[in-house]
This record gives C-alpha cells, sequence and structure tokens, in this order.
C-alpha cells in the first residue's frame, strides 16, 4: 500500500506539472494562433508592433543568445572541470567558488541587468547593445550551468578515471574522451535550464540591449528581444495584446527547439565518444 500510495503521489506530481505547461501553452495557442502567420515572423513591427511582425526582434533575440552561449559555454565547462578535477574535498578555495556560484543563481535579474548596465555598458563603452545583452546574459547562464556540468563531471565513476590512468591517458585526453561524453547528459541540462532562462529574460536586457526594434546591423546596435517586446506590447501598448501572445508562443516554441536540439547533440556526443571509445 504504501509503495502504491508513493507511485501515485509521483505520477500525480508529474500529471501536475505537465497539466500547468499544456494550460499555459492552450492559453496562448487560443490567444496568439489567429494571429501567428509567416508574415508575422518576417515582417518588421508597424504602429510600436501592434501590426506587422517580430522579424527584427527575432533576429536580435537570436543575436543575444549566440553571445550568451559563445561566452558562457567555454568558460562554465572550464570553470565546472576546475572545480570536479582540480580541486580537493573541502578545499577552501573551491568551497568559496561553489557558495559564490549558489548565491549567484539566486540573484534577482534586475541586479544583473543593473550590473550589466554598469559594467558592459558604461565601464567597457558598449552601451545599450546586443553584445552588452548577451553578456550578462552570459553572467546569468554561468552559475546554473557551472554546478550542474560539475555535478555530472564530479558523478562519473572513478574507475573510468583510474581506467584511464593506467592506459598511459593524459588528464586532458581522459577529460575529452571519457569523463566529457560520460557527464553530457548533465552538461546538456545546465544548458537548457541556462537557456530557459535568458532566453525568456526581461529585467536584465532592458537595461543593457534596448528597446529597439528595427533590424541590427552587428552586434553593437541595440536590439529589443522577444521577453522584452511581449513586455512592451502587454504593458504600454493599447491594443497589442493580440501581437504579444503571438511572440509568447513563438518565443515558447524557440526554447522548446533550442532545448530539444541541445538534447540530441548532448546524447548523439555522447554516442559517439562510447563508439569510438
Amino acid at each position: 500500500m504504501a509503495d502504491r500510495a508513493f507511485t501515485l503521489a509521483i505520477w500525480g506530481a508529474a500529471a501536475l506539472v505537465a497539466s500547468a505547461f499544456l494550460w499555459l501553452l492552450g492559453d496562448l495557442v487560443w490567444h496568439g494562433m489567429a494571429h501567428l502567420s509567416w508574415s508575422f515572423l518576417v515582417s518588421a513591427p508597424v504602429s510600436a508592433g501592434r501590426e506587422g511582425g517580430i522579424a527584427p526582434i527575432l533576429v536580435s533575440t537570436l543575436l543575444i543568445l549566440a553571445v550568451a552561449l559563445a561566452a558562457a559555454i567555454p568558460l562554465g565547462l572550464g570553470a565546472a572541470v576546475w572545480l570536479a578535477e582540480y580541486t580537493r574535498r573541502g578545499d577552501a578555495l573551491g568551497q568559496g567558488v561553489r557558495l559564490s556560484l549558489d548565491v549567484l543563481a539566486g540573484v534577482p535579474s534586475i541586479v544583473f541587468g543593473l550590473f550589466g548596465n554598469a559594467f558592459f555598458s558604461v565601464f567597457l563603452g558598449l552601451g545599450f547593445s546586443i553584445l552588452s545583452g548577451g553578456l550578462t546574459l552570459a553572467c546569468m547562464i554561468l552559475p546554473i550551468f557551472i554546478r550542474t556540468s560539475e555535478a555530472g563531471i564530479s558523478a562519473v565513476n572513478d574507475a573510468w578515471r583510474h581506467g584511464a590512468h593506467a592506459l598511459g591517458m593524459t588528464r586532458a585526453a581522459a577529460l575529452w574522451h571519457i569523463l566529457l561524453p560520460s557527464a553530457a547528459p548533465a552538461i546538456a541540462a545546465g544548458l537548457m535550464l541556462g537557456i530557459g532562462r535568458a532566453t525568456a529574460e526581461t529585467a536584465a536586457l532592458i537595461f543593457t540591449s534596448g528597446y529597439v526594434d528595427r533590424m541590427p546591423e552587428s552586434l553593437s546596435d541595440s536590439g529589443r528581444a522577444l521577453a522584452v517586446h511581449i513586455y512592451e506590447l502587454s504593458m504600454n501598448v493599447t491594443g497589442g495584446d493580440s501581437a504579444a501572445y503571438a511572440s509568447a508562443l513563438v518565443l515558447i516554441v524557440l526554447i522548446v527547439a533550442i532545448n530539444a536540439g541541445a538534447l540530441t547533440l548532448s546524447d548523439r556526443w555522447l554516442a559517439r565518444r562510447i563508439t569510438l571509445s
């Protein structure tokens, strides 16, 4: 009876989460599907976004996300490897870095936005730009990505490390061919969590990438992200609710597509590395 009750509770929790997502998705489809079309995706916004489409906003969002991932992935993986493989248990420096990452993971996004504006936009002179927004989002992604990747690398069985050492493999070769492929699911999970937070971010981007809704010509141009565009339409533009629902639906599809792509790539990388090994 206890085992059955526990199983029912687990299934109930999963069904509750799935139901909440389906309710949210259904509401977006109901209100936004009529406004969604191919011209909506490839045309520029007109009349403050009430009419037209989201082509410049979509391009700006992808560029901001690309900058964030280009900065966060190598730095995050390097920090995770250092914490998992190059620090001893109980090491004061490692514990201090882990505590700092845990604190940063709970910092409100508006604080990251103010930091990004002060450091990237003003101190480094990048101004309101896609580059400033992407680097600010990278700072938000890093704490979650590093801690999740570190946990995945640390969870790899020590026998694999001993076997690699016995075969005469260097530490770098063992990391690249054994440890990182084995930790690929955890790395992908951390990346997906970071992408989900970064793609749907609003507060941090208002202070860094800006409000401009025209097509960006370079990374130094200001660009409006999808989340900022949805906020602007729903809060400050009269009659912009339909476009806001359609934009939100596009954002949900974009997040799902990116997460599915990251998961697929991690599975293929893991299978390929194991086959080659």
